[in-house]
C-alpha cells in the first residue's frame, strides 16, 4: 500500500528548445517551490534531443514545425516510456497531453492553460492550429485521459466542461503564480540591462508581453497605437515575446509607426521584470486568454494594466486593473490617454492604482500553488 511518504512525483515538462517562457514556469517553479520537507518527492523529466543542423538559423529562433512535431509526438514519448516508474505524472502543458497515452492509466495530473489546442476540434470552421487534426484529437484523448485537470482559471475550466472534453468532477481550479522576480523592487543590474534594450524613457512608454498568433490582436495593439500618437508623439510600445509576422511588420508600416515600436529579443525573468517596471502602462488586447499571465506580472512590478474586457481576465485583475472592449482601437487609445493623463496629472490616484495592482498580484502564490497542487497529486495517488 502506497504511503505518504514514498509519493513521487514526475513533473512531465515541455522541452527547452520549443521556448515556451510559461510553460517551463510552471514545471521550473514547482521544482522550486515543493519543499524538501514535504511528503512529495518531484522528479524533473525534460528530455533534450538533438536538433537537425538545418534547424539552426543563428538567431536562436525555434525548430521548424516539423522537427517540432516530430520530437514532440515521436521522440519524446518514446523517451517517457524508458523513465523510472513514478506514483503521478504531472504533464504541465495541456499542448503536451498526448503524452497521457504513454504514462500510466489513473495517475496522471495535466494542467490546461487554455483550450486554443483543441480550437481545431470545437470550432471547425475557424481553424487556428498547424497541427493534423488526428495529432489535435490524439492531444484532446491524452487530456481525457487523465485523472485530474487542474486549470488555471475558471473560465478555462468552464470552456472544457461545456465543451465535454473533460467531466467537472475531474477538474479542479488552481491559480498559477506570479515569479519571485516579478516585484516592484528596484534592481540596479536588471534595470541597466532593461534600459539598454528600451533606450531613453517617456511618459508615454506601452508594453505589450505576449506571442504574436492571431488570439492576441495584434492588428488592435497597432492601430491602438496609431491612435496614441496623434495625441502623444512620443509614445512608443515595446514588444517582448518575439517578432513580428511579416503581415504584421507590414501593417504597422502602412500605419506609420513602425519607427515608434521596439522589439525585444527573448529576455530573462529578471530583465522582464525591469522592463514592466520602465514602462508607463502595460497592454493585453487578446480576444481570447486562459489566464493572462501578464496582467499579474505587471501589477506585481507596480505597473497599471489596460486589457480586453474578458471573463479571464476579470477573473485576474478584478478592480486592480483597466478594461476594454475587445477589438476597439478608438476606445483603447482614449483610455490609454485618460490613464497616462491621470499618471502626470495626479500621482496620488496613480499610486493608488499601483498599489491597488500589487496587493492583488500578492494573492498569486508559487508557493500556495505548490501546496495545493501537492493535495492533487496526494488524491490521485489513493485513487
Amino acid at each position: 500500500m502506497l504511503t505518504v511518504d514514498t509519493l513521487r512525483v514526475a513533473i512531465v515538462a515541455d522541452l527547452l528548445e520549443e521556448r515556451w517562457p510559461s510553460m517551463d514556469l510552471v514545471a521550473d517553479m514547482l521544482m522550486s517551490h515543493i519543499a524538501p520537507t514535504s511528503t512529495v518527492t518531484p522528479t524533473l523529466l525534460r528530455p533534450a534531443f538533438t536538433w537537425p543542423v538545418f534547424a539552426v538559423n543563428g538567431n536562436g529562433a525555434a525548430p521548424p514545425t516539423i522537427q517540432r512535431i516530430a520530437h514532440r509526438f515521436w521522440s519524446y514519448p518514446r523517451w517517457l516510456r524508458q523513465q523510472t516508474a513514478s506514483d503521478v505524472y504531472h504533464i504541465v502543458d495541456h499542448s503536451y497531453a498526448h503524452l497521457a497515452h504513454d504514462l500510466p492509466e489513473g495517475k496522471v495530473v495535466i494542467t490546461c492553460h487554455d483550450t486554443d489546442a483543441f480550437h481545431s476540434l470545437l470550432q471547425p470552421s475557424q481553424r487556428t492550429s498547424g497541427l493534423p487534426l488526428w495529432l489535435v484529437k490524439r492531444i484532446a484523448g491524452g487530456l481525457q485521459r487523465a485523472a485530474a485537470v487542474v486549470c488555471d482559471s475558471e473560465a478555462t475550466r468552464a470552456e472544457l466542461v461545456e465543451s465535454a472534453l473533460v467531466p467537472v468532477e475531474r477538474t479542479a481550479v488552481l491559480p498559477i503564480g506570479v515569479h519571485p522576480q516579478c516585484t516592484a523592487t528596484q534592481d540596479r543590474a536588471a534595470d541597466a540591462a532593461a534600459a539598454e534594450l528600451t533606450g531613453p524613457c517617456g511618459s508615454s512608454e506601452l508594453l505589450h508581453v505576449g506571442s504574436t498568433i492571431p488570439r492576441k490582436r495584434i492588428d488592435v495593439l497597432l492601430e491602438t497605437l496609431a491612435e496614441v500618437v496623434k495625441a502623444r508623439p512620443d509614445a512608443r510600445l515595446w514588444r517582448v515575446g518575439g517578432p513580428f509576422t511579416a503581415e504584421q511588420t507590414r501593417r504597422a508600416a502602412d500605419l506609420g509607426v513602425h519607427d515608434r515600436i521596439t522589439v525585444m529579443p527573448f529576455v530573462s525573468r529578471m530583465v522582464l521584470a525591469a522592463l514592466y517596471r520602465r514602462a508607463s502602462l502595460v497592454l493585453l488586447p487578446s480576444e481570447r486568454e486562459g489566464f493572462g499571465l501578464p496582467v499579474v506580472e505587471a501589477m506585481a512590478c507596480g505597473t497599471p494594466v489596460l486589457c480586453s474586457d474578458l471573463p479571464v481576465l476579470r477573473e485576474v485583475g478584478a478592480d486592480a486593473a483597466e478594461y476594454c472592449p475587445v477589438g476597439q482601437p478608438h476606445a483603447w487609445a482614449a483610455r490609454i490617454h485618460d490613464l497616462l493623463h491621470e499618471r502626470e496629472t495626479h500621482p496620488d490616484r496613480w499610486r493608488a492604482r499601483q498599489l491597488a495592482g500589487i496587493s492583488r498580484a500578492a494573492s498569486f502564490s508559487w508557493d500556495r500553488y505548490a501546496a495545493e497542487m501537492q493535495q492533487v497529486y496526494s488524491r490521485v495517488a489513493a485513487q
